[in-house]
């Protein structure tokens, strides 16, 4: 499980870098007195925001996958029951 998490991992990075690159064009094309300091900006916060929320995706669907989510609710559902 843990070599196909990397492997997603991996294009999902590539994933982020991309979206973070066509972000930073847009942003330039939009005004032309931008500084570099914004662009970085722009790079690294969506690049970094859209890492993190693809890979948090992808724990979540690994985990319901590997069906630790099922044993973790078995005690409530147990509770419920009675």
């Amino acid at each position: 499980m843990k070599r196909r998490f990397w492997r997603i991992f991996r294009l999902l990075a590539f994933l982020s870098i991309s979206v973070a690159g066509i972000a930073v064009i847009l942003v330039s094309r939009g005004d032309s007195s931008l500084h570099v300091n914004m662009l970085i900006a722009t790079a690294l916060g969506v690049g970094f925001t859209m890492l993190l929320g693809t890979s948090l995706m992808t724990l979540v669907f690994l985990s319901a996958e590997s069906g630790h989510d099922e044993a973790a609710a078995a005690p409530i559902d147990h509770e419920e029951n009675e």
